[in-house]
């Protein structure tokens, strides 16, 4: 191969998720809690107090009850984050041998720093890394660069490709349109429920004041899968999941808004989840589980789970465009 710098090189896409711990096990997901909450960019004051308060309170309350809800969904193969992270960049680097794919994960293994390591870049390599949140926020798309920054800065003697980065893909045609076919093929599979609400992960309400746009990017998400589906504003409602810690958090909530639909008379939703590219504890046991429940106990009768679209072929050929339109070119 000739390597010199003129050459095109290696082209390499890198679909990177957030993690999954290695084990549903207390030990293994107590780890995985404590790299995720002593990130600056998720929780703001990461001091000595904040970690103290981890390690003596909230892990050793929270990793035993947190494994028991991953048991509930763990795969033959592994955590379902992780497994459907797998199967769609296996699922692409079959259709496109021509470049090199791999997966990492910001919390998890494989990590950013082994992959990097691990990868020899040639001059005239590039590199686009896919950020599986379709929504940005500093907090998820944060992580991704500041890990890949600090490690060529540790290493500057490595080699470094020309890399692009894609961090948002809210309203994306090929993206919306990939939703509204899952939608449209669980409604002829399933039925259609009365109402679609749709859950976004939520975020604290002052991250939002500071400037970042992640409920912006949501709203945007929403009205345009609502306008492919030719949603009236009555049938549809945006809501926000997964609050953690006594601070004000995005609202509606997810929980208080099916209670309110079942004491408006609706006996039937279908929930998708736009802000998960693919399943995993979010979805599978606080939706499908926790959510499920607070719907049927309200006096629901109906309550249907729309999938992420995972290793969906839609999902297929939304990533292998949005490889497309961000390889870097000399």
């Amino acid at each position: 191969m000739n390597s010199s710098s003129t050459s095109p090189g290696r082209q390499h896409v890198w679909l990177v998720n957030l993690g999954s711990p290695s084990q549903p096990e207390k030990s293994a997901v107590k780890a995985y809690l404590r790299r995720f909450l002593t990130d600056p960019r998720v929780i703001k004051n990461t001091g000595w107090l904040w970690k103290g308060l981890l390690d003596t309170v909230i892990l050793p309350l929270r990793s035993g009850k947190v494994a028991e809800k991953y048991q509930a969904i763990w795969l033959p193969e592994g955590a379902p984050l992780a497994v459907h992270t797998r199967r769609l960049m296996k699922k692409l680097a079959q259709r496109n041998p021509q470049q090199q794919f791999a997966d990492a994960m910001v919390y998890a293994q494989p990590s950013i720093s082994d992959r990097l390591a691990n990868t020899h870049w040639n001059p005239g390599d590039t590199l686009v890394v896919i950020a599986m949140y379709p929504q940005y926020s500093h907090t998820t798309f944060g992580p991704i660069k500041d890990q890949i920054d600090a490690w060529f800065k540790q290493n500057p003697h490595r080699q470094q490709p020309a890399i692009q980065y894609v961090k948002d893909y809210a309203t994306h045609p090929f993206y919306i349109k990939a939703l509204a076919d899952s939608v449209r093929k669980h409604w002829q599979e399933n039925g259609r429920g009365q109402r679609l609400l749709m859950s976004f992960h939520g975020l604290p309400q002052e991250y939002i004041d500071a400037g970042d746009p992640y409920a912006q990017r949501c709203q945007a998400t929403a009205e345009a899968l609502a306008r492919a589906l030719s949603l009236a504003p009555a049938q549809w409602q945006l809501a926000w999941q997964s609050q953690f810690g006594p601070r004000q958090w995005l609202e509606p909530k997810t929980d208080a808004v099916l209670a309110q639909w079942v004491q408006e008379g609706v006996e039937s939703v279908d929930v998708i989840c736009p802000g998960f590219s693919t399943d995993g504890l979010e979805t599978l046991e606080e939706i499908d589980m926790q959510y499920r429940d607070v719907f049927v106990q309200a006096g629901g009768k109906r309550f249907h789970y729309i999938p992420a679209l995972n290793d969906a072929p839609e999902q297929v050929v939304l990533y292998e465009q949005l490889m497309v339109e961000h390889m870097p070119r000399f």
